[in-house]
């Protein structure tokens, strides 16, 4: 079974398709992450993320291994395990960049196709279901409001004791993630025809989880 999870960050993705694939018994996929840790290496090398020129050549130094540890993904750069130096705002804004360049999309295509070949799984991001798993049995395209995603993101920063966040500056960089996501040239950040549409803005993290089961079942019966 392939579940495909995309929309815009700080709308629970991740937190809730790894629930989900909890109940599930299925692998979650969090491929996000692929991405921030190329941008990780880019960051580390003084490059320029948005430079494909400068970003291409990296990739033959870059391998990426994705292991599950006590259900747990994790993900290691050059036989390193990154933990949470990929989960800062700086990193999404690196993503986000490095995300828009056709050479680091194709490297980590295979990577993903090749877990959804050997497992039943969850994958969120933002272009799961259009390009990644196009032959999803069930697409999702989560969301909510732009100032309900940035308090999420920001109380999540707190939370892992970054302090010296600013709820301004979290929203002003999602707005700018969303825009670069949704008008870049390759595989741009929309929702699936076949995707159903789920605003969360209003609802809990619980509530969200037991309304994407519903879907799945609804789904998988049909």
């Amino acid at each position: 079974m392939k579940i495909a999870i995309d929309g815009p960050g700080g709308a629970g993705k991740s937190t809730v398709s790894k629930a989900v694939a909890a109940k599930l018994g299925i692998v979650y996929v969090d491929t996000g992450a692929l991405y921030r840790t190329v941008g990780y290496y880019v960051r580390k090398m003084n490059k320029n993320p948005k430079s494909a020129e400068e970003v291409t050549p990296l990739l033959d130094d870059i391998t990426i291994e994705v292991k599950y540890i006590d259900g747990s993904q994790r993900v290691y750069l050059n036989g390193e395990d990154l933990g949470d130096k990929i989960r800062t705002p700086e990193m999404s804004m690196y993503a986000s960049a490095v995300s828009a360049i056709p050479a680091v999309r194709a490297f980590l295509l295979d990577t993903q196709k090749d877990i959804a070949r050997k497992n039943s799984v969850i994958m969120d991001g933002r272009d799961i279901g259009t390009v990644i798993l196009p032959d999803a049995e069930v697409k999702i395209y989560l969301t909510a409001s732009a100032e309900c995603r940035a308090m999420r993101r920001y109380n999540e920063l707190l939370a892992k004791g970054q302090t010296d966040v600013r709820y301004e500056d979290v929203l002003a960089e999602m707005n700018e993630r969303d825009t670069n996501d949704s008008t870049r040239a390759v595989a741009p950040a929309t929702a699936a025809k076949d995707a159903i549409l789920l605003d969360n803005t209003d609802l809990t993290f619980e509530g969200t989880v037991e309304r994407i089961i519903e879907i799945v079942k609804e789904k998988t019966e049909k």
